[in-house]
């Protein structure tokens, strides 16, 4: 498990490029912010959350299969994950910033991402 990144993960320097051939710039992984986003929009005030699949529980994904062998172990660890990411998005929510999760199995069109960013992002709260 020590070689598994929490920042700067493939999904999420996609993501960036993305932004970034949009003309959209960004902050990353503010520390002033709840749960260190992965990115921040500070001129929409809305940021972005790259969930992995497995880490993050991402309900009714194949990727997110909980393991059978140390079975208490991994349930215990991704429910706090889980926990916790609901905790983080109520919180930036109380801030008053937008939050989207993108999961990693929804990367695979970057068409249909670039989409879903541009809806992000023109939506008023």
């Amino acid at each position: 498990m020590a070689a598994i990144r929490g920042k700067n993960t493939k999904p999420e320097i996609a993501v960036r490029k993305l932004l970034h051939a949009m003309g959209i710039r960004f902050r990353l992984h503010r520390k002033d912010l709840p749960g260190r986003p992965d990115i921040v929009l500070p001129r929409f005030r809305k940021v972005i959350l790259v969930h992995g699949c497995f880490w993050h529980g991402h309900g009714g994904c194949s990727k997110a299969r909980r393991p059978k062998s140390n079975a208490d172990f991994w349930n215990l660890k991704i429910d706090r994950n889980i926990e916790r990411d609901r905790r983080t998005t109520r919180a930036l929510r109380k801030a008053g910033w937008g939050v989207l999760t993108l999961w990693t199995c929804e990367l695979t069109g970057l068409e249909k991402t670039e989409r879903r960013l541009k809806r992000f992002l023109a939506e008023t709260e």
